[in-house]
């Protein structure tokens, strides 16, 4: 029996007892069992960071004040949130945020969720341009925006061109953008890859979809129920969209200019195959903090 539905004076979980006010202290303790109990990688900081949500707080207060008590209405709200997230909604969008390269994002269904593996991604994208430089820059498929807004941010002088085949999520994009005051150096184009886009780049990034066809309904219920198909499935092998952002690449990087992907654990092979077929230089695989080969690299010769 989960605490909320729980009588109040005969309540425990976990060897605890719950008082008949229900504090901050002891509501997080019971949430984190709960959240063991199905699987949740990391119980307590999830249940931390949905009751200071619920709270309308900062993670610190729940520490300055543990012995707080719940107002009914407080614990209904939390109560909410804590058997969505059980069954199998993703935090980030019970929160409606994420932190992206110490940056905030706004985030939804109308695209992927960012994630780590996509911030190394950026990181080694902004070492290979200058800060001063006035690099012009596109991101293919930027579902909520993220690799574009922090291009702009931490490219002062750089261009930035953001496309996607999904309005809804060019909206999103839209909107961090102007969250991160930096709408007005984004230009926005609803496009399938370079369908709908001119000119040459000093900087192609992407993260397309890269799970096989096959393998999208074995995926998390979280990620396969919660996050769009459209930028999950990369076809019957799994490098079909791979292999139209390659293709086009040549056609609209600069001499010199850059190509960085995301790409599928498995995929390295496959994928120089493919850089090397589109006449572009350099291709190399390089691995995530994990230790999979996780990014294409290649450029255009001068």
């Amino acid at each position: 029996m989960y605490w909320a539905e729980a009588p109040v004076q005969d309540a425990t979980w976990g060897g605890s007892k719950l008082s008949v006010e229900w504090t901050v202290r002891e509501v997080l303790s019971w949430t984190r069992g709960y959240f063991e109990q199905a699987g949740i990688v990391q119980p307590r900081l999830e249940a931390e960071i949905l009751l200071a949500h619920a709270l309308e707080v900062e993670r610190i207060h729940l520490y300055l004040s543990p012995d707080k008590p719940l107002t009914s209405d407080e614990r209904a709200k939390f109560r909410t949130f804590v058997q969505q997230r059980r069954a199998g909604t993703p935090l980030q969008h019970l929160i409606g945020e994420v932190s992206f390269f110490g940056l905030r994002f706004k985030v939804r269904r109308d695209a992927l969720i960012p994630r780590g593996e996509t911030e190394q991604l950026l990181d080694r994208t902004l070492k290979l341009v200058a800060r001063d430089e006035e690099a012009r820059c596109l991101d293919l498929g930027t579902g909520s925006g993220v690799l574009a807004v922090c291009l702009a941010r931490y490219l002062p002088h750089a261009t930035v061109v953001a496309v996607d085949i999904s309005p809804e999520a060019l909206r999103l994009a839209r909107e961090n953008a102007e969250l991160n005051g930096v709408a007005d150096r984004i230009t926005l184009i609803e496009s399938n890859w370079f369908a709908g886009v001119s000119g040459a780049f000093d900087v192609i990034v992407s993260n397309p979809p890269y799970v096989e066809t096959g393998a999208v309904d074995g995926l998390a219920v979280e990620v396969r129920e919660h996050e769009p198909r459209v930028a999950l499935d990369g076809g019957a092998d799994g490098i079909e969209e791979i292999r139209a952002v390659v293709s086009g690449a040549g056609a609209h990087l600069a001499p010199g200019g850059r190509l960085l992907l995301e790409i599928g654990h498995g995929q390295g092979e496959r994928v120089c195959a493919l850089l090397a077929q589109a006449g572009l230089a350099d291709a190399a695989i390089e691995p995530d903090l994990a230790g999979l080969e996780r990014f294409a690299l290649a450029r255009r010769a001068r």
